[in-house]
């Protein structure tokens, strides 16, 4: 990896004789990243963001006080989150604000459940709104699977959500777990009725049955 040294050399000129590839290289390592004059900041964060190397992009960018380069960067990669927690960290709420509903909406459009829920988390969302992108993406997550494996993954998905309110007497955290306590009781009720017309279903195939039996013995 290159490095730059004292010399006729200055770092400036040095590094401008890097090819691409060891321009991203050397920006890989932190401190190198730290290092580099203020001068050069800006064409640094631009190598790795056309490297591709967004988390290094944005992190350099943010650490040089280039906030909105930073968000830019991260919102094209649509990371909506970490650009949304850069905007409020730096001041910036109103901003934060909008990233995240913009990235909600993305997330849920892309079926990214999970960063939508955190989304609206950070928004401060209505538990039932929370709740009901938590089923959706249950829903989304169990297409195609059988039956008694989309219930198993909708119990521990619903089991994680029940941890992770653990110690939260926050008004939020009581919401959602009286809405999981009613989700359960849904089902409860949902399975018993589905096993009482199974029975009944049952009962009648062996009447049927019976009465062809009888038509039978009668000929």
């Amino acid at each position: 990896m290159p490095s730059f040294h004292s010399g006729d050399m200055s770092l400036r000129d040095e590094f401008e004789r890097m090819n691409f590839e060891e321009k991203v290289s050397y920006l890989m390592e932190r401190e190198n990243r730290i290092e580099l004059p203020d001068d050069l900041a800006k064409e640094g964060v631009a190598v790795l963001a056309q490297a591709g190397e967004i988390e290094y992009a944005a992190a350099m960018a943010r650490d040089r006080g280039m906030i909105d380069e930073a968000i830019s960067i991260l919102v094209d990669a649509g990371d909506y989150l970490w650009a949304a927690l850069i905007a409020k960290n730096a001041g910036r709420t109103s901003q934060s604000e909008m990233l995240y509903q913009d990235g909600m909406q993305f997330y849920i459009d892309m079926e990214m459940f999970g960063r939508a829920i955190s989304a609206a988390t950070a928004l401060g969302m209505p538990a039932d709104r929370i709740d009901d992108l938590f089923r959706r993406g249950v829903e989304s997550e169990s297409r195609g699977m059988d039956l008694e494996h989309s219930r198993g993954m909708i119990e521990s998905a619903m089991e994680s959500l029940d941890i992770s309110l653990i110690g939260r007497e926050d008004e939020i955290a009581v919401q959602i777990t009286k809405a999981l306590s009613e989700e359960r009781e849904r089902r409860m009720k949902e399975e018993a009725r589905a096993l009482e017309l199974l029975r009944a279903d049952n009962l009648s195939a062996d009447d049927d049955l019976n009465i062809d039996d009888q038509e039978k013995n009668g000929e």
